[in-house]
This record gives C-alpha cells, sequence and structure tokens, in this order.
C-alpha cells in the first residue's frame, strides 16, 4: 500500500479547560477523496487548523510526506503541498481574479512541479474553475460563490499534493453545491490531488466522496466508505439521522 502523504497521529488541541480535538488520527494517501462531517463544535475546522500548520496540536504529530512538521508554521506545510481554503474566502479584493491566481502561482507554485498542465498559469486555473470570464474583473466584485472557486483557484495556484476545503458548499443553493461538488471530484479525477472536505452540506458531501470521516466532541468516531458510515449506529445517534443516507 502507498505511503501516506499526510498523517495526523493522536492529534489534541486544548484551548484551556476546553478539549476541541481529542486524539485523532488519520491517514491521507494519493488521490483519496475524504469527507470530514459532525455537528457545529466537533472540533472539524480546529482540526484543519493543525492539518495546515495554522493551528499548532497540543498533542500528537503530523507527518508530511514523511517529514514530522508537528508545530512547524503554516508556510512550511504549504512547502510540502498542503493548501486549504477558509470558511470565509480569504481573496485579495482589490486585485483582479487573474492576480490572485497568479499570487498563488508565486507565492509556492513555481517552486514545485505538479505535471498537470492545468496549474501551469493563471489563465488555465481559471477557465479550469469557469471563471475565465471574470480574470479582469477585481475579487471584491465577484459573487460569493465565484469568491470561493476563486479562493481555490490561489490554492492551486500553489500546485498542492493534499488539498483542504472548508465548507466551500456553505451558503450555496443546492444546484450551486451540486455543481461545487462536482467541481471537488475533478480536482481529485483530473488533478490527481489528494482532497479533504468538511462540510454541512452532509447529503452532497455524501454523494461525492468515497470516504468519511466523522468527528464528534472533537473526537473520531467513525472512519470509512460513505455507506457503511452513514448506517453506523453511532453516527446516527451522534448527528445525522436520516440525512445521513446517501441514496
Amino acid at each position: 500500500m502507498a505511503e501516506a502523504l499526510l498523517t495526523a497521529q493522536g492529534v489534541t488541541v486544548r484551548f484551556g479547560g476546553l478539549l476541541a480535538v481529542d486524539g485523532v488520527d488519520l491517514g491521507v494517501r494519493a488521490g483519496e477523496l475524504i469527507g470530514v462531517i459532525g455537528p457545529n463544535g466537533a472540533g472539524k475546522t480546529t482540526f484543519f487548523h493543525t492539518l495546515s500548520g495554522v493551528l499548532a496540536p497540543t498533542a500528537g504529530r503530523l507527518i508530511i510526506r514523511g517529514d514530522d512538521l508537528t508545530g512547524r508554521p503554516a508556510h512550511a506545510f504549504a512547502a510540502h503541498g498542503v493548501a486549504r481554503t477558509f470558511q470565509t474566502p480569504r481573496v485579495f479584493r482589490d486585485m483582479t481574479a487573474a492576480a490572485n491566481v497568479r499570487f498563488g502561482l508565486e507565492f509556492a507554485g513555481h517552486k514545485r512541479r505538479n505535471g498537470h498542465r492545468v496549474l501551469d498559469d493563471a489563465a488555465s486555473i481559471l477557465h479550469f474553475l469557469g471563471l475565465e470570464d471574470v480574470g479582469a474583473t477585481p475579487a471584491g466584485a465577484l459573487t460569493p460563490t465565484r469568491q470561493r472557486l476563486l479562493e481555490i483557484g490561489m490554492a492551486l495556484g500553489a500546485r498542492p499534493q493534499v488539498l483542504l476545503l472548508d465548507e466551500v458548499a456553505a451558503g450555496l443553493t443546492e444546484a450551486e453545491a451540486e455543481a461545487t461538488a462536482g467541481l471537488i471530484r475533478r480536482v481529485r479525477d483530473e488533478l490527481g490531488l489528494a482532497v479533504i472536505w468538511i462540510e454541512h452540506a452532509v447529503r452532497v458531501l455524501m454523494q461525492c466522496v468515497e470516504r468519511v470521516v466523522v468527528l464528534h466532541q472533537g473526537r473520531k468516531i467513525a472512519d470509512g466508505p460513505a455507506q457503511d458510515v452513514a448506517r453506523d449506529p453511532s453516527v446516527v445517534e451522534a448527528y445525522l439521522g436520516q440525512e445521513a443516507d446517501p441514496k
């Protein structure tokens, strides 16, 4: 079996007396498409912060492509091929869409080859995302939906091997969420990236990903194929109920 690109071993995060993430293990291999779900306060985004170096864990280890990066800053994770988006899109509002993507390319992309022509330049990345018509438009003038896509474009510009997506379907209509899920599948299928996707739109996520991790009160309570997780009694009790059924 191939070596994991990203491994979290016993990751724990405490904020004073609050245990936000409780000994979570996760191994991510090349080309995996993983969904992370759980109720509000389950620790999903905090766990994501540790996977991208935004937050150092209180305990545990984070190994990226064989190197222990525990406690290292976010730019070290980026240099090892980890890119992410945030719940609220972080774009440069006064810069054009194309300039935003070029920033991603210049930040890390030219130092690392991905091997896929889609990631060669800003124009091809915008085309892949369906944003080719707004390359000259200031990011602040784009709709929130397109700003989310643009932030994905900035992350792709860094030519990552692992892409972390934090609630990219939040606030979207059902049709927009399904289109976003289709784009995420294309990122994995056509660009060959491993993708880890946090989402509250459970039904859309469960229909898209092959593997689902469930966090509850900071602990991992399930990790497996979407069909199996949807019917796991502990998951149903903790959060999902009938909403988990991907049919």
